[in-house]
């Protein structure tokens, strides 16, 4: 039982706004958010704006930490309090997942912007699709070229997940960088990546500098001093400068808060029929002629990779898109002009393709939009000859009913299920789950194989997962689904978010077998499932780890079984699955893939690249070998040894110590936070729901605010609620609840708190038991350098014994009772006000002493950049004197007059250049002063100080 003034208590402690270098300005945060929180995450969350001058960070965390989730929780906080113009760039392929970790995890809704949604936004009279208020995603390449709208919003937060690809920002030729950084400048940001440091230590100047121009002075500057880390002093010097901009923590740093489960590989053989042989032969032929009509002349590249694609998926797959590619021809030949567009069954056979134009466009290969070019005679008779052989391949690939591939699933379904049932014997107490996951980059071929697999033991337990799931067994699943969750917050009200939960739940619940398109590597949770099996191996290796990563993830309890499916007779890939198992290890060990390897190939579509290029144009396995060996040595020199030591000796900042302080401060701090909720709501929605105190559960029977939209029905607290509402400090419900609760009237009364009926021991209340006095509470606001809420509480016994502000809120932590109205008498009010007042003047100064720590750091930044400027001109005067030198000499050396003279000459220009360069240096000298100046300027007005104070209440209370 509590009173009003608990309620109101507790609603002004739920919705205060802390520093950020505390733990409880993620307080609403770490409630809502939907997954189990490792310290380390909570500890770079903190990191990133500890200091009130921060313009960001660098979270560098090893592959598998979730940094994605760190950056959740920073974008969870901003939504809390209210600052929701927030930015998210992201590669094209991690759009959606995003989207749905943001959804899943921490209850956030979110709008990915590309072409076609910003264009129809602008048709409808939004002159910035940007400027909402909400979570917008978006891709490099599309950042890039919308850059003016991204400039024109006042973001509260910017992301850039896979940062690395802007470390090269400092060259000219980084032109999606270069945007990127123009865009976003003034506004915090959080840059994500693995890899900050890969060749060179410039990509850490050129990452740093998003962050923060001022961190360090110019290009030339750096690159003098700290290139190479020539000695231990410069090392420390620039370990030290980063140290406030980049944190990093090492998956072996965290074993102890993270397992982790291995990963085993089965391959697959098979050998291709005669008929599939010749198939394969005639299609690799045709895609290697120098002209084809078929294919519009600016996706050739594209175009090419995806046929191969095709092929080497199923018979099933390239069948439909060589009639495809047929029947444009057939128009083309009609109207005498050139084809300029895809098969219209492409992107519902290859759900990727939109996806994979952007990631393309992304790496430099950006498709031109194709003008309508007239065809002469002599190229109508080729493009007929072409229609001819495309119809022959069509009938051929059309006449092959089985595959040698899909004769074999069946096998490896076996053998990848005993292994993974190996797997899970090694677990207590576990019953032996049969799932699999089977990818295939095909619409076609994801319905080839559910017709075998239906026709074998598996009938009736498979279900498909793509970019529609538009066939009836799904739509079945989800308005099942819909009829279980009704009444809960479990349906988002998306119907594509909602249908994915549902097949998913389906999957964990009742199959055995899942078959899915790229759609499901991107955003699924199905750590329930230990055998993954890649049907179609894709070149790209970052998009394979995606797939892995969909059940060797954080929570996953059993080792996570591969199969890759290999042709045994094409020398080719042999090659690839080398490559993809040896050098990228995607496929064994605990960690798969290592950062440094992913990152070496940046998206993985240049690596994409350089494969279809092989396949391209070798014809002879000696081709292929050279090749093959040519990219490993590529690879080889890309992921240096050297730079991986600087990395981890300059970066890795962890300590053990602070990370286990957030852990235990964390949890205290989110235990009570969320009791706080509890007894706040239960004091409020007493008259319209009943309450179950051991599950922290309630059935709303009726909306307590009509007009509205509040569902009755069932809420729990807690994570991962599935069969009720969740109910959260972000919830609609609670927050309406808060904002009631802080406009409660309160008048002057007497709460007894009852000692007992709080089954806790409470040392500091001890010597208050049995007695009585009055007590305040004051609300604080300060804006400074950020704004800051304190709840100041005073009190004094009957004795006139002072009751500190530790003992008051503690009090609070006690069920009460209200004994009726009271007068507070005047010179206990006076008291109370010179006590609160104290409370005050320590809190104020406290806040001070900190900012002015800060103010120090930021000053000597401002002074290291400064001396770095100052460093990089001298050093250009000093080439010019050392030029001097040189001319000097080379004068005195002159064999004749004439050529004395010529050298004087010449050596009177260098000196006007130098006298030229001094006065330059004057001014720059002076623009540094006046920068510094400015900044100054810009720090004193933030730190001026507005106070504004409230009495909450003041009552009598007694302890019993």
């Amino acid at each position: 039982m509590i009173t009003s003034y608990h309620a109101k208590y507790f609603a002004y402690e739920l919705t205060k706004r802390c520093a950020s270098d505390s733990i409880e300005k993620l307080a609403a945060a770490l409630s809502d958010a939907q997954v189990d929180l490792n310290p380390h995450q909570v500890e770079a969350a903190l990191f990133a704006f500890r200091n009130p001058f921060s313009r960001g960070a660098i979270l560098a965390d090893e592959v598998g930490l979730g940094k994605t989730i760190e950056a959740g929780l920073l974008i969870s906080q901003k939504w809390a309090e209210r600052k929701r113009r927030l930015l998210v760039i992201v590669p094209a392929n991690l759009r959606k997942q995003w989207s749905q970790e943001l959804a899943d995890k921490f209850h956030l809704p979110s709008a990915i912007l590309e072409n076609r949604s910003f264009n129809e936004a602008i048709r409808a009279g939004n002159l910035n699709p940007f400027q909402r208020d909400g979570i917008v995603l978006c891709s490099y390449q599309f950042a890039r070229t919308k850059e003016p709208y991204l400039r024109q919003t006042n973001w509260d937060l910017v992301v850039i997940d896979e940062a690395h690809r802007l470390r090269n920002v400092y060259k000219s030729s980084s032109k999606i960088a270069t945007a990127i950084k123009l865009a976003v400048a003034p506004f915090p940001k959080v840059l994500l990546t693995a890899t900050p440091l890969q060749n060179s230590l410039l990509e850490l100047y050129g990452l740093v500098s998003i962050i923060d121009d001022f961190a360090f002075g110019d290009f030339k500057s750096f690159r003098a001093r700290f290139a190479r880390l020539g000695n231990d002093a410069d090392f420390a010097e620039l370990k030290e400068r980063l140290r406030p901009l980049c944190k990093r923590t090492l998956r072996k740093q965290v074993l102890q808060y993270v397992k982790y489960t291995n990963r085993h590989a089965l391959v697959q053989e098979f050998v291709p029929t005669a008929e599939e042989q010749r198939l394969y032969d005639l299609v690799s032929d045709y895609l290697q002629q120098p002209t084809l009509y078929a294919l519009p002349a600016s996706q050739r590249q594209l175009m090419t990779l995806i046929l191969r694609k095709l092929l080497a998926s199923s018979t099933y797959a390239i069948s439909s898109t060589l009639d495809g590619l047929a029947g444009k021809l057939e128009m083309a030949a009609a109207e005498s002009e050139a084809v300029d567009t895809l098969p219209d069954e492409l992107p519902d056979n290859l759900e990727e393709l939109e996806e994979l134009a952007d990631e393309w466009e992304e790496n430099g290969n950006g498709t031109v939009p194709a003008e309508r070019v007239r065809l002469t005679q002599e190229q109508l008779a080729e493009l007929r000859q072409e229609k001819t052989k495309l119809r022959e391949f069509h009938a051929l690939a059309k006449s092959i009913i089985k595959n040698s591939k899909g004769e074999v699933l069946l096998t490896a379904l076996r053998r990848g299920f005993a292994a993974a049932a190996e797997a899970q014997k090694n677990q207590v107490d576990t019953t032996i789950q049969q799932k699999a996951i089977i990818f295939t980059e095909s619409r076609r071929t994801q319905e080839y194989l559910l017709r075998v697999l239906e026709a074998t033991e598996f009938g009736g337990k498979v279900l498909l997962f793509n970019g529609t799931n538009n066939d009836p067994k799904s739509k079945e699943i989800y308005h099942q689904w819909l009829k279980q969750h009704a009444g809960t917050d479990r349906i988002s009200g998306s119907p594509s978010a909602d249908m994915r939960a549902a097949l998913v739940d389906y999957f964990r619940d009742e199959a055995a077998i899942m078959i899915a398109t790229e759609a499901a590597a991107e955003g699924i949770n199905l750590q329930f499932c230990n055998l993954v099996v890649n049907y179609d191996l894709p070149w790209n290796p970052q998009r394979i780890e995606q797939r892995i990563g969909r059940c060797h993830r954080y929570g996953q309890k059993f080792d996570v079984v591969v199969v890759n499916f290999l042709n045994r007779s094409n020398a080719a890939d042999l090659r690839v699955y080398q490559l993809l198992d040896q050098k990228f290890r995607l496929f064994n060990g605990v960690f798969g893939a290592s950062d440094e390897v992913l990152g070496a190939v940046e998206s993985g579509v240049d690596f994409e690249k350089r494969i279809a290029a092989i396949y391209q144009k070798c014809r002879t396995p000696e081709q292929i070998q050279f090749e093959f060996d040519a990219l490993q040595q590529d690879l080889e020199a890309e992921i240096a040894e050297g730079q991986r030591d600087a990395r981890e000796k300059l970066l890795n900042n962890f300590d053990q110590d602070v990370v286990e302080k957030v852990r235990i401060q964390s949890r205290d701090y989110l235990d009570r936070f969320e009791e706080r909720l509890w007894r706040l709501t239960r004091y409020l929605l007493a008259p319209y729901a009943r309450f179950e105190e051991r599950e922290y559960s309630f059935t709303l029977e009726r909306n307590p605010f009509p007009g509205e939209t509040i569902h009755p029905g069932p809420y729990r607290m807690g994570k991962n609620v599935e069969d009720a509402n969740t109910y959260r400090v972000g919830h609609p419900l609670a927050q309406r609840l808060l904002a009631q609760a802080k406009a409660l009237t309160v008048q002057s009364g007497e709460v007894m708190f009852r000692y007992p009926e709080s089954g806790k021991h409470i040392s500091i209340l001890q010597p208050l038991k049995s007695q009585s006095g009055w007590l305040m509470c004051m609300h604080l606001t300060l804006t400074a350098l950020e704004t800051e809420d304190h709840l100041i509480l005073a009190g004094v016994t009957d004795r006139g014994e002072v009751v500190d502000g530790v003992q008051c809120r503690r009090l609070f932590d006690l069920p009460g009772e209200m004994k009726g109205d009271m007068l507070l008498p005047p010179d206990t009010k006076q008291t109370l006000e010179d006590l609160t007042a104290r409370q005050m003047r320590e809190a104020l100064d406290a806040i001070s002493t900190k900012n002015g720590t800060w103010f120090d750091t930021e000053m000597d930044k401002l002074d290291h950049w400064a001396e770095d400027r100052r460093a990089s001109l001298k050093a250009e005067l000093d080439e010019i004197d050392e030029t001097i030198k040189e001319a000097k000499k080379a004068a005195r050396l002159a064999p004749n007059l004439p050529e004395k003279l010529e050298r004087q000459r010449a050596l009177r220009q260098l000196e006007s250049k130098r006298t030229e360069a001094w006065k330059t240096f004057d001014e720059a000298s002076r623009e540094i002063d006046r920068q510094k100046d400015a900044l100054l300027d810009e720090i004193s007005q933030r730190l001026h100080q507005k106070v504004e104070q409230v009495t909450l209440f003041s009552t009598r209370w007694s302890l019993v």
